[in-house]
């Protein structure tokens, strides 16, 4: 694992709530807003932008923790800006990032995502042991 990040330092991402961003579950359509769970997975991908330039060709990222605060809504079509700040490694080896989404000025979410980065090898043995169980 390369250490090329310090704390402070922000990525960004962008992206466009489209239909499927929408929360609609097994019993149908809530509302034609971005729902928690598509902001969670754009969430965690922008702490992920980090450990795309961490890990090494024979590692890979986890994700271990994952905590949202979902202050406002975001529309169908509404351009959604993350600015993700790497924080720090913790002693077990947790890359911590801290995100907020924005729609213009106005905050929608914020929090705080955690990944490890681990040997492609130990992954495939934590698998094989959970396949097992």
């Amino acid at each position: 694992m390369k250490q090329c990040w310090n704390s402070g330092d922000q990525l960004h991402h962008r992206i466009v709530v489209k239909q499927g961003d929408l929360a609609v579950f097994e019993s149908g359509a809530v509302h034609e807003l971005y729902s928690t769970f598509a902001l969670a997975r754009d969430a965690e991908w922008s702490g992920r932008l980090f450990v795309l330039d961490m890990k090494d060709d024979d590692e890979e990222g986890i994700g271990t923790r994952l905590d949202i605060t979902h202050v406002s809504p975001a529309l169908l079509g509404s351009i959604v800006d993350f600015v993700a700040t790497y924080d720090s490694i913790t002693e077990k080896g947790e890359i911590i990032t801290r995100f907020e989404a924005r729609v213009g000025e106005r905050l929608i979410a914020k929090g705080v995502q955690g990944q490890r980065i681990l040997k492609r090898e130990k992954i495939d043995v934590i698998f094989r042991q959970l396949e097992s169980l």
